[in-house]
């Protein structure tokens, strides 16, 4: 298995870090969309998260990754069987990052049915598509504002239920399909479907470093990294460490941190100052809070991490207003000073 580059080394880009993070911790924010320019560590980042996440505990021989202590996610046909007949043997395995390339077919991504076998035979035969893999784990799509229209239909589909239904001539397969979602582009090459977007819980915008030193350590530590990968893993070994025991903590404290009413108000007012459409930007500001309170040691959450959360959470979600001229972050910025003044 290729080694990854170390998490802890990736230089700058803090507010895409901090996304892939709390999307790590609770994975219910909703995944994270990461665009700007080529070449600033966008699909790196994601690979040297998955592979410094602790290994996940599955069911020996389910396709799709079924988790043993999650009775209601097991799959029918599948581990769920063999669970009804005492036959559950697990096996820990690395969390897993699929990529789903432009131009792929609907059957690769949610999985075929051999109708020829199921009519010669009375068997349900089914391939598990890029969905199947992807339970549990991160599923990665570069260029996303390039994505064919009926694949993100079925995307959005999927995201929704948590679950992939695949029909054939009256046979029906489902299982579990929960993934953090990440996205990359870049928004000269196309803008992204508004449904698609707001599936996206956290947007990122990385640029290319303007200052010298930055990018002076980024082409040193990378090209340490490409002549001798293991040696340069090994010397981050102890920073990756810390970042691992650090969601792994945050994962077990997550379910105790509270929210007061002050700041799910606050929450509240950002949006309706901002305009944001429905109430998925609300539930998602409060849950990247949450997330962070956790990974900040926090047992409450506070405007703080209202403030670190909300250009993150809010800034693909806004309106144009072309009577403002000025970037979706800085309105975002603008209104978090209005509502909240440090």
């Amino acid at each position: 298995m290729p080694t990854a580059f170390p998490f802890s080394a990736i230089v700058a880009q803090e507010e895409m870090k901090l996304a892939l993070l709390i999307a790590a911790v609770d994975q219910t924010v909703g995944g994270v969309l990461v665009f700007g320019d080529r070449g600033t560590g966008k699909s790196t980042a994601v690979r040297s998260l998955a592979a410094l996440l602790p290994k996940m505990q599955v069911i020996a021989g389910c396709p799709y990754g079924c988790d043993p202590e999650g009775d209601r996610t097991r799959c029918a046909d599948g581990c769920g069987g063999r669970a009804a007949k005492g036959v559950t043997k697990t096996r820990a395995v690395p969390v897993p990052v699929i990529d789903l390339p432009l131009g792929v077919t609907e059957d690769r991504v949610v999985g075929a049915l051999d109708l020829e076998r199921a009519l010669a035979h009375g068997v349900k035969a089914f391939e598990p598509g890029l969905l199947a893999r992807a339970h549990r784990g991160f599923l990665y799509i570069d260029e996303v504002n390039l994505l064919e229209d009926h694949i993100v239909d079925l995307l959005l589909d999927v995201a929704a239920s948590g679950e992939n239904v695949v029909e054939r001539e009256g046979l029906s397969i489902r299982h579990a399909a929960r993934f953090v979602l990440v996205g990359t582009g870049n928004p000269e090459e196309g803008e992204l479907r508004p449904q698609l977007l707001d599936r996206f819980g956290l947007s990122v915008e990385v640029k290319t470093p303007n200052e010298v030193e930055t990018r002076v350590e980024v082409v040193r530590r990378r090209d340490a990294f490409d002549r001798d990968p293991k040696a340069f893993a090994q010397r981050w070994k102890t920073e990756d460490g810390k970042v691992r025991k650090r969601i792994a903590a945050a994962r077990e404290r997550l379910a105790t941190v509270t929210v007061p009413d002050s700041v799910l108000a606050n929450a509240a007012e950002l949006c309706m100052r901002l305009g944001v459409d429905g109430l998925r930007g609300e539930l998602t500001l409060i849950r990247a809070a949450r997330a962070l309170a956790s990974l900040d040691g926090w047992e409450t959450v506070t405007d703080a991490q209202l403030r670190r959360v909300a250009p993150s959470a809010l800034r693909h979600r806004l309106r144009r207003n072309p009577l403002d001229e000025a970037g979706s972050g800085v309105r975002v910025e603008r209104a978090v000073a209005e509502v909240m003044p440090a």
